[in-house]
């Protein structure tokens, strides 16, 4: 009879003694996150600190090189857009922000709204950049595309720098998740929950 009763009493709790999932004063588990995972695989595989002080100028600089370079395509007139003045607001930059933002929505969307005003910032610069060429400076495409050699150039220099050397697809992750992993640290230190 008391072999049972110590049964029971230890079948209320865990093995530590704490009380189950929905007891006073406990709060469930959350399930994780797959942006959790990632930022998690990220973390281990650049741990130098040189190397995430070179990611800190290196990243933004990669996904503004991209984002200039996907802006300058040509897109195709469409005469409504024109007829009203819209043409100027619709290019493959347009397409490429919203395809960017919408993935990082779906990971974590308060860090999506981060990336978000990034993306304006950089928006502002890459018209800046056309102004500058329109006035006889380089040519906006190729200006990006000597942003985004050096910081390839400066990534593959930091990632020579850790112990062990992360896969490729790992350094691709970084290359699409860079924007919000950083905002990620941001977050973290202001208490934000992402």
């Amino acid at each position: 009879m008391r072999n049972s009763s110590k049964s029971r009493v230890k079948s209320r709790g865990s093995a530590a003694g704490t009380p189950r999932h929905g007891g006073k004063g406990s709060k469930p588990e959350q399930p994780r996150r797959q942006v959790d995972t990632y930022f998690e695989v990220l973390d281990k595989a650049y741990q130098h600190p040189t190397n995430r002080i070179i990611q800190w100028v290196a990243i933004p600089l990669f996904s503004f090189a991209v984002l200039g370079m996907v802006w300058m395509v040509p897109f195709p007139e469409i005469a409504f857009l024109k007829k009203h003045g819209y043409d100027m607001f619709l290019n493959w930059g347009s397409f490429f922000i919203a395809a960017m933002i919408y993935y990082y929505l779906r990971l974590a969307p308060t860090l999506s709204y981060a990336a978000l005003l990034t993306v304006g910032v950089f928006s502002f610069f890459i018209v800046q950049l056309e102004y500058v060429e329109q006035a006889g400076g380089p040519a906006v495409w190729l200006v990006c595309a000597v942003l985004l050699l050096i910081a390839l150039a400066a990534l593959s220099v930091g990632k020579s720098m850790e112990r062990t050397q992360a896969p490729f697809h790992t350094f691709w992750r970084l290359l699409v998740l860079g924007p919000i992993w950083l905002w990620h640290f941001v977050f973290r230190k202001l208490n934000i929950p992402y």
